[in-house]
């Protein structure tokens, strides 16, 4: 107890004296401003089907940011804010190497300043309210002081000299808040803040990686078929999406196939979270209780009835670039990287070309499930192996396919699908739609309590023969008995496989007997 007393003596009369306490007392606060460099690996979203297209307003694909940091660290205990990380960055991710003493606590700062967290941090301060009168432009403009007395949900109601109002709620005319100042503990940018030690001043060069939401990415094929010699030419786009308010210039780029086992905790908002939605409110003017905690970044519009602030998720900004990624094992995964810096943008995206090939053989298919009482048109698929023989041999992640035939000089849409991911040497298939003028029907003509007899008729309207493909429809333990045409086995089926010539039919007859 004596020596404790004894301490604080002497702090205190080192106080009275003016002289400094120990360096390694004091608590340092170090601002690293921005990366060195930055690599930007985006990983598809978990739950969306290779062949699905991205939802741009919900991006939940997410990516690993690796950035590096030229640090000056002082002597003693300190406080390292790293700003402009991600602004979807998972904290507990974050991996730093190269300080001194490694981390001792790591932190996402406060949050962001934007439209309604200024509005939720200004309750009770004062702001400028700035009142618009007339219509399209034309009218008057006046400003006065007034004190922000409601939370962010619902009304806007203000304190003025002549009592309480609630913004946006005249006719003719529109509100707009402006602030005197900043309140504390918003951030303009993003921050992950981490506690460190050191004995010495030194400079590091530090490593900080982390894992982000708020990305995706994507393959978009072109196809150019030319059915007069069964061939295509193929142009794979690789397209990066970010709805993150963080832009990462010049970043080494890149995207992972395949499907990690990686669950997302999130759940999709019934509206946006950083939506701010203020309604015009003409009930009984009373001074409201304090606003609650609030969270979500916004920037502000304004409209006539309503104050009405929403956040610009939607990845509106689209770049095209010349360049082609490269590919890359990545253990049974594969990693395409772009050769040259690229900008992952916020709020935006960026379409790199990945293949661009020639002479690619391509088969069309008229197909169906035959199976009791179809009536209805062929599906039509483009088949082809993905190996060099036939123009392919690369690696094709899933994406959604544009395919455009040559008609009178012009080349036109002729069908839409998705393709799913094929590796090298697999069977491809590509479904395009439904064939207006191939039309199949199966009908029961026999049966008894063991067996069925059915018979598939496929009409041949085009003016060009057609490779018709049906598959029997079976269930577990059924067998097919004589078929009227040979029958080959594709994907475990029994399969009719026929040429059909211009404006023809032809017909199966088989029976389906049930097990013993």
């Amino acid at each position: 107890m004596a020596r404790a007393l004894s301490l604080l003596a002497k702090s205190a009369t080192a106080l009275a004296l003016g002289i400094a306490l120990p360096a390694a007392a004091q608590e340092h606060s170090v601002l690293s401003a921005a990366p060195d460099a930055v690599a930007v690996t985006i990983y598809r979203a978990p739950d969306r089907a290779a062949d699905q297209a991205m939802n741009l307003d919900w991006l939940e694909g997410y990516a690993l940011i690796t950035e590096t940091r030229t640090i000056d660290i002082p002597a003693g205990a300190s406080t390292i804010r790293f700003e402009g990380v991600a602004g979807g960055i998972l904290p507990e991710s974050a991996l730093v190497s190269g300080l001194p003493s490694g981390v001792r606590e790591k932190n996402l700062d406060a949050e962001l300043l934007s439209a309604r967290n200024l509005y939720a941090r200004a309750y009770g301060r004062p702001v400028i309210l700035r009142r618009h009168r007339g219509k399209d432009g034309q009218g008057t403009v006046t400003e006065e002081r007034a004190i922000i007395r409601s939370a962010p949900d619902g009304a806007a109601i203000l304190q003025t000299k002549d009592g309480f109002e609630t913004a946006n709620c005249g006719r003719g005319i529109s509100d707009a808040l402006a602030y005197t100042e900043m309140p504390e503990g918003l951030s303009a940018k993003p921050t992950l803040s981490v506690r460190t030690e050191s004995a010495t001043a030194q400079r590091a060069t530090v490593s900080l990686s982390y894992l982000a939401w708020g990305f995706d990415w994507q393959t978009n094929y072109v196809v150019s078929f030319d059915p007069a010699t069964g061939k295509a030419d193929v142009l794979a786009w690789v397209t990066l999406a970010s709805s993150d308010p963080t832009s990462f210039n010049d970043a080494a780029a890149a995207v992972v196939a395949g499907k990690l086992d990686r669950e997302d905790a999130r759940e999709q908002p019934e509206a946006q979270d950083s939506d701010l939605v203020l309604h015009c409110y003409l009930g009984p003017r009373a001074v409201p209780p304090p606003p609650p905690m609030v969270a979500a970044p916004a920037p502000m519009m304004m409209e006539a009835a309503d104050i009405v602030v929403t956040a610009q998720r939607r990845t509106e900004k689209m770049e095209s670039v010349a360049v082609k990624v490269t590919e890359e094992g990545l253990g049974d995964l594969k990693l395409y990287r772009v050769p040259v810096p690229t900008t992952v943008a916020s709020n935006a995206q960026k379409q790199v070309a990945m293949h661009d090939l020639h002479g690619v053989k391509l088969k069309v298919f008229q197909t169906a499930m035959l199976e009791d009482g179809l009536d209805n048109q062929a599906t039509i698929k483009l088949r082809t192996r993905n190996r060099k023989e036939d123009g392919l041999g690369v690696a094709l992640p899933g994406g959604r396919v544009a395919v455009f035939e040559p008609h009178g000089g012009e080349m036109l849409l002729v069908g839409q699908g998705g393709l799913g991911n094929y590796a090298v040497n697999e069977d491809v298939e590509l479904t395009l739609g439904t064939s207006p003028n191939v039309h199949v029907a199966v009908e029961t003509i026999n049966s008894s309590d063991k067996w069925d007899d059915y018979e598939a008729t496929v009409t041949n309207a085009n003016p060009w023969p057609i490779t018709f493909e049906g598959m029997v429809a079976m269930s577990d333990g059924q067998k097919i008995e004589r078929p009227s045409s040979r029958l080959t086995r594709k994907f475990g089926r029994p399969t009719w496989t026929t040429i059909l010539p211009a404006n023809s039919e032809a017909k199966l007859r088989y029976r389906v007997t049930d097990p013993d």
